[in-house]
């Protein structure tokens, strides 16, 4: 069983990753600089082998997912990164406090 914080982090991350995807296609286009900061987003984070999930206590059964997932966030750029990650540990520590251990994630 996982805490009710993991899902919200969970759905947190995983609109971030969609509203991000959704910025590639523009007024009927492809957007050059949003494809140029994904790519240069997913090369930093799979080349780092970096995953936001693992930091807030959600592991994937293949690492590569959450490298590209992160890698995507990153794309979006510092603030934005910051940002989430504050929320998802205010969630995360919240949830915490009444919890003995935190529980994993594992898909």
């Amino acid at each position: 069983m996982h805490t009710a914080g993991a899902f919200v982090v969970a759905a947190m991350l995983s609109e971030a990753v969609w509203e991000t995807g959704k910025m590639v296609w523009q007024k009927g286009k492809i957007s050059a600089d949003r494809v140029g900061a994904l790519a240069v987003g997913l090369v930093i984070a799979i080349g780092a082998s970096m995953d936001l999930f693992v930091l807030v206590g959600i592991s994937f059964s293949h690492p590569l997912i959450g490298q590209i997932m992160t890698g995507i966030l990153l794309s979006r750029g510092a603030n934005f990164v910051h940002d989430l990650l504050k929320r998802a540990e205010g969630i995360v520590q919240s949830k915490k406090e009444g919890q003995p251990t935190q529980r994993k994630w594992i898909f």
